[in-house]
């Protein structure tokens, strides 16, 4: 089961072609679903979680928190909807588009992608391209 949660005053509205499309990328990545809990925060209550886990002091706009159980994906992503808007902004898409760049980010991650070279990098971006690009809604 997905589903979306916030910290601050986001809500996403009419969750459920989302929910659609993100089972389709864990499904078609080769997993199973389990519980995937997304909480929507402000860029404050992302940083303390990046300093108190990761020990990173810098603004990032999502960080996943993978419990994945075999082919089964369970796991938390945090999403700062401050970082996505300025984001959106920054490269000049919608905010919808941006979200849904982020939400697709941390799913992958969920199923095993990684972005820590510039070869995962380069994979995961291509992976996040063809999901947006299936994400009927956009």
């Amino acid at each position: 089961m997905i589903s979306f949660n916030s910290q601050n005053d986001y809500s996403l509205n009419d969750t459920k072609p989302w929910v659609l499309w993100l089972e389709e990328v864990v499904s078609q990545e080769g997993y199973s679903v389990g519980e995937v809990d997304y909480v929507f925060c402000s860029d404050d209550y992302l940083l303390e979680l990046n300093q108190e886990f990761l020990n990173h002091d810098t603004l990032t706009d999502i960080i996943p928190f993978d419990n994945k159980v075999g082919q089964t994906v369970h796991g938390e992503i945090y999403i700062s909807t401050d970082r996505v808007k300025e984001n959106s902004l920054e490269y000049e898409v919608t905010f919808e588009h941006e979200l849904a760049r982020v939400l697709v980010h941390g799913v992958l991650h969920l199923c095993g992608y990684r972005d820590k070279t510039n070869q995962e990098q380069e994979v995961m971006r291509g992976r996040e391209d063809y999901w947006i690009n299936m994400f009927k809604v956009l």
